[in-house]
């Protein structure tokens, strides 16, 4: 095959109607007839839109496989030699009536760039591969990000059981991964010379900023607070307001507080998720009150403070009303920083295609928070319509999708040339 000359690499792009009939067809597995999608990981919908992705590749001559952590890989070689492989990709799966853009977006637009690479007679000079994760979602109360968490060498409870009663060793099983051999798909240090996910924003950043391209600058930390208040249970109409310790009461203070905390900008963003009141009567002055809280920024500090200032406040409320307020530590994810080399390249790739783009952060975590562990890490944004995501409604116009993937692309190529000196 002859080798495409540097002004053709120049021009450069995806095959736009490729790309945009594989999203649709995707889209099918899963399909909840609303627009939206539910395809949890490990089901037989995740199953066939793995197989999917697996023949769109043997179609262009190449093969992939399944670790056995579940990921599948498919590596086209590159024409230096290089022991080291540029890697892109993200997961297939969603959330219970999900949308069709969220992560899958992100492994179509790798696909067929690897696919481009393949085709355009010029290889890049490290292999370059692409990495479907397995189970990114957290299926059936399973932890997320499974693949990326197991390639980035971080354990993982294989033993442990779903909703369903079903280990997750049996649920990796399943796509043809094996959890008896996992340190075999931890990536061995300095095999992956850089990763790069491709991802719709899920906010309306970039939109409201007419930016076509979102150049991730970090990926938020979180920190999960579960809280537990215990008032007293009263008749509503006989109890007396100053004889009362109302926990709901004391719940809406503290969910005050935390919207608070993002309103005058300790935190960037501050969420009471979950709430449930017990007794639940309308005849009933609450007992108690499950809630929980999500705060998230870019700085740790930030997010430690504000964690520090609800435990604070708990012990204020607890002191002053009389209920006891408990407040328990849930999940932490740190912030991660990408790699500030691989954004340039992201930004030069976006401007040689005038394309305006932006640096942010990520609010959502995604599996290249795993891998930035283990190799140089970037991450592309583009602009989700209304910011919505994570919902049926979720959608991306087909000119961003098909810019993204040309962006991808060109990032890859000068990537692949800045890392080869």
């Amino acid at each position: 095959m002859p080798k495409a000359s540097s002004s053709n690499l120049t021009a450069e792009r995806v095959n736009r109607e490729r790309l945009l009939r594989r999203i649709e067809e995707l889209a099918k597995f899963g399909a909840t007839g609303d627009g939206g999608v539910t395809r949890l990981a490990y089901s037989e919908d995740d199953i066939r839109a793995r197989s999917a992705v697996a023949d769109w590749l043997a179609e262009a001559g190449v093969q992939s496989r399944v670790d056995a952590a579940g990921n599948l890989i498919a590596r086209v070689a590159g024409r230096g030699g290089s022991r080291r492989t540029l890697a892109t990709g993200s997961h297939l799966d969603t959330v219970v009536q999900g949308g069709r853009f969220d992560g899958a977006y992100g492994v179509m637009a790798s696909l067929e760039a690897v696919i481009r690479i393949a085709e355009s007679g010029t290889p890049l000079w490290h292999d370059v591969s692409l990495v479907v994760f397995s189970n990114e979602e957290g299926a059936n109360g399973t932890p997320g990000m499974v693949g990326s968490h197991i390639v980035s060498g971080v354990p993982v409870d294989v033993d442990q059981l779903d909703h369903t009663g079903v280990p997750l060793w049996r649920r990796l099983a399943d796509v043809g991964g094996d959890a008896s051999a996992l340190d075999e798909a931890v990536w061995a240090h300095d095999s992956v010379a850089a990763f790069v996910e491709m991802h719709i924003e899920q906010g309306p950043v970039l939109e409201d900023e007419a930016a076509d391209i979102g150049v991730v600058t970090s990926i938020t930390g979180r920190s999960n607070l579960v809280v537990e208040i215990t008032g007293q249970q009263q008749h509503a109409g006989t109890t007396p307001m100053t004889n009362r310790c109302d926990a709901l009461v004391v719940a809406a203070r503290l969910i005050g507080e935390v919207d608070a905390l993002a309103q005058k900008g300790a935190v960037r963003v501050a969420t009471t998720g979950r709430i449930t009141c017990s007794p639940n009567v309308w005849n009933v002055v609450p007992g108690s009150v499950h809630l929980t809280v999500d705060l998230r920024d870019e700085d740790r500090s930030r997010i430690t403070a504000a964690t520090a200032h609800i435990r604070r406040l708990a012990g204020d409320l607890s002191a002053t009303t009389g209920a006891a307020v408990d407040v328990r530590q849930g999940p932490e994810v740190p912030p991660v920083a990408m790699d500030a080399e691989l954004a340039d390249c992201i930004s030069d790739a976006a401007g040689q295609l005038s394309l305006p783009s932006l640096r942010m952060p990520s609010g959502a975590g995604h599996d290249a928070q795993l891998v930035a562990r283990t190799a140089p890490t970037a991450m592309i944004f583009v602009p989700s319509i209304g910011g919505v995501s994570h919902a049926p409604q979720e959608n991306s116009h087909d000119h961003h999708l098909t810019q993204g993937a040309d962006v991808l692309l060109r990032a890859l190529r000068l990537i692949d040339e800045r890392l080869k000196r």
